[in-house]
């Protein structure tokens, strides 16, 4: 189950960071990677405890809010 798109985000942009993100996991996946190996990528915090039963699903999710968490620059 995918979560609603947060309120400050366009839909537009929340969907193509769920895309990059399933296809960034699963070339992770495809090349033997767990779940934290994909949050290890991204930057993000790998807490094997908390991560332990972390589910593909739910690293996609966190990796998408991640990338719509800082603005890109505009060019020109």
């Amino acid at each position: 189950m995918t979560p609603s798109v947060p309120d400050y985000l366009s839909p537009i942009q929340w969907h193509q960071a769920v895309a990059v993100s399933r296809q960034e996991c699963a070339r992770i996946f495809r090349d033997g990677g767990m779940p934290q190996d994909a949050l290890a990528a991204f930057g993000l915090s790998v807490d094997v405890s908390a991560n332990a039963g972390a589910s593909w699903e739910r690293v996609v999710d966190q990796i998408a809010a991640e990338l719509c968490a800082h603005p890109m620059k505009r060019a020109a």
